[in-house]
């Protein structure tokens, strides 16, 4: 999720480099945020809790109404601050950036994983053990979705998303093109050649901060290595520098050299290419539920010119990427009980429905079949197919701003596949040693 000069990486691809900066980032980074765990202020006061997220202005706006009721009932107000479009690449560091600069959110939204440790590490947030009994989280809220919010055996964040990524096509246009849904990867190289004769592009990506782009990357990862290749590279537990990575990386550079992707992606934003689908200039896109409500709703156009399916990998387990989503309590939060009754109220399952949630961890508020036809599906294929862990949640913030240098690199002919696979072994070798 974030531009190649990020880290000033782009202009040399040496492994040395990429190693040096990846550690020499990190440590600094988390070292700031933590000699700040003491000292610093919220923006908490007499005009009640702040609350930062990244939702789209529409999310922005229904959360807002919601939270204008709960106001009206118990008395708690809440401002929302939003970075739009921001994505993991650019949020964890406008969320830092407020904490070091002593206005620390009272309440903020963060991905799982990888991404919302270094909080939690540097005692930026507060254990939320008490208000799960309290609240009775346990039993409303999805399993997998607490575990993606518990850190060193401790809940320090509260689910809100538990999202699934698949494909998301037109089907107006596959069916224009004579491509079939595809169950096989040969049968999806297929479709993509039929659709480009046809005059549209395959897939549409947009490389701008890296983490759209990488969706596609990892899900050709998943097809060269296998599901437990796959998670033991994520881990750092077997060598990126082997045959099943440079094939991934050269397949990676195929897809871009033959047309299946969207022209100049490196420079396209997410947003504009997330919703090409919908408009019709491409077939499909990976990406999750929300989807739906963001663009197809909207769009006004016909639900059956629109479909989703899981791509194949060719593999005995057929997964799928995935990520968790929830909310973190400052530790410095002068009201953690109105806090809490915020999260709480946040994640009532017809608070959820008032959201338009169609990926939410309450269990209770699962996508509406009626309005949400395709997210009920994914609903379904999630029961069947199995989650592997989105790559920039699975790295820390440096070494998945490394990766998308490696990434750019690639797709413009700055590195080969076996010159890339030795470059993020590399990277992801600094950060075991380092961990």
């Amino acid at each position: 999720m974030s531009p190649t000069t990020r880290w000033g990486v782009g202009d040399d691809p040496s492994p040395t480099r990429r190693g040096v900066l990846t550690a020499a980032v990190a440590a600094p980074a988390l070292a700031a945020l933590s000699s700040c765990a003491t000292g610093i202020a919220t923006s908490s006061g007499a005009d009640g809790l702040t609350l930062l997220n990244y939702e789209d202005i529409d999310a922005a706006t229904l959360l807002r109404e919601q939270l204008a009721q709960l106001e009206t009932d118990s008395g708690i107000s809440t401002t929302v601050d939003t970075v739009p479009g921001s994505g993991a690449a650019q949020f964890p560091d406008k969320l830092r950036t407020r904490i070091l600069g002593g206005n620390a959110p009272d309440v903020w939204q963060i991905w799982g994983g990888q991404i919302g440790q270094p909080f939690v590490d540097a005692d930026l947030t507060q254990d939320l053990e008490e208000y799960y009994g309290t609240y009775g989280w346990d039993s409303a809220l999805s399993t997998s979705g607490i575990d993606g919010m518990t850190f060193h055996g401790a809940r320090h964040g509260v689910p809100l998303n538990v999202a699934s990524l698949g494909a998301w096509c037109n089907a107006r246009v596959f069916e224009e093109a004579g491509a079939t849904i595809p169950s096989t990867y040969d049968e999806l190289e297929t479709a993509n050649e039929l659709i480009l004769a046809s005059g549209v592009t395959p897939g549409g990506f947009g490389g701008k901060y890296g983490w759209h782009i990488m969706r596609l990357y990892e899900y050709l990862l998943e097809v060269c290595a296998g599901p437990d290749l796959h998670d033991a590279l994520l881990r750092g537990e077997e060598s990126w520098d082997q045959q099943a990575v440079v094939e991934s990386f050269d397949l990676f550079r195929a897809w871009s050299d033959r047309g299946w992707i969207t022209d100049g992606a490196l420079g396209v934003a997410p947003a504009d290419a997330e919703q090409s689908f919908v408009q019709g200039t491409t077939a499909f896109t990976i990406s999750g539920p929300w989807i739906e409500s963001q663009y197809i709703v909207p769009s006004g156009k016909p639900r059956e010119e629109f479909g989703t399916f899981l791509l194949p990998t060719g593999h005995e387990s057929v997964r799928h990427s995935g990520f968790i989503e929830g909310l973190m309590i400052s530790s410095t939060c002068g009201a953690p009980d109105d806090a809490a009754a915020l999260i709480d109220f946040l994640v009532q399952p017809d608070v959820q429905r008032s959201l338009q949630n169609t990926q939410s961890a309450a269990l209770e508020a699962p996508p509406d079949p009626e309005m949400f036809p395709l997210s009920a599906q994914w609903a379904q294929i999630r029961e069947q197919s199995e989650i592997y862990t989105i790559q920039d949640q699975a790295f820390p913030k440096a070494v998945a701003d490394s990766y998308f240098a490696v990434q750019s690199d690639v797709l413009q002919g700055a590195l080969d596949g076996p010159q890339a696979a030795r470059d993020m072994q590399q990277i992801v070798s600094d950060w075991t040693e380092t961990r």
